[in-house]
């Protein structure tokens, strides 16, 4: 072989095929039904609580009977699904989607449904966060622990073979992602923020989303100057 290889057709065709995946259509209301139905039941007529890590902790857009600090061994946050195109992000920029990715643990908020509108509570869940069929964000159940005590609740984790997982991005390469990415709702950076300063107000600091707010903010500063305070 020769010392700096020339990449052909033949090599390029040694890299796996990507994983088939369904083609996605908007979520129906008997998808929704559906899936509230599989919540439901796995709760066993006990109470629903949903773990949130991102957004939902700061715009859940459902009632909750209560809310706890909680902690959930065995997921951690990532910004590994992409790309965004419509939401924090848009075809020039594109941005990322923060899910719950395998390995680590993640602490969060514990939302409990209130029981006689559990069901509804759900859909507006669901509407949100499930506006497509198949999701890259399945719903999963998951224990969690709070105040010392064990709870089994639901939440959204990444769907690694959905055929938008990103496995291996840097710090870095996030940074970069974040530091430019916006859309409709706003941008990349301004989701961070909003993560970042409302786990502080909980006492809570991600070690990873910290590291990161530290790049994005480097990165800005790079390509936008100082401003004006």
């Amino acid at each position: 072989m020769p010392r700096h290889p020339v990449l052909t057709p033949e090599l390029a065709a040694r890299v796996p095929p990507a994983p088939e995946w369904p083609p996605l259509r908007p979520a129906t209301d008997a998808d929704h039904d559906a899936m509230i139905e599989a919540v439901l039941r796995q709760a066993e007529g006990g109470p629903v609580w949903v773990f949130g890590y991102g957004s939902l902790i700061w715009k859940p857009e459902f009632e909750a009977a209560e809310t706890r600090v909680a902690r959930l061994a065995g997921w951690h946050r990532a910004f590994c699904l992409g790309w965004d195109m419509r939401l924090r992000g848009c075809p020039a920029r594109p941005g990322l989607f923060l899910a719950l990715d395998r390995g680590g643990s993640c602490r969060g908020v514990a939302f409990r449904l209130p029981e006689d509108t559990a069901a509804a509570e759900l859909r507006r869940l669901l509407q949100r966060e499930v506006p497509i069929v198949p999701t890259p964000f399945p719903v999963r159940r998951v224990a969690l622990r709070t105040d010392g005590a064990r709870l089994r609740g639901f939440t959204f984790v990444a769907d690694r073979e959905s055929g938008v997982y990103l496995p291996g991005l840097t710090p870095e390469a996030v940074a970069d992602v974040l530091a430019r990415a916006a859309g409709p709702l706003g941008s990349m950076a301004e989701y961070l923020v909003q993560t970042v300063q409302h786990l502080e107000a909980l006492g809570l600091r991600d070690r990873g989303l910290w590291r990161l707010q530290r790049l994005v903010a480097e990165r800005i500063l790079a390509s936008y100057g100082p401003g004006r305070d």
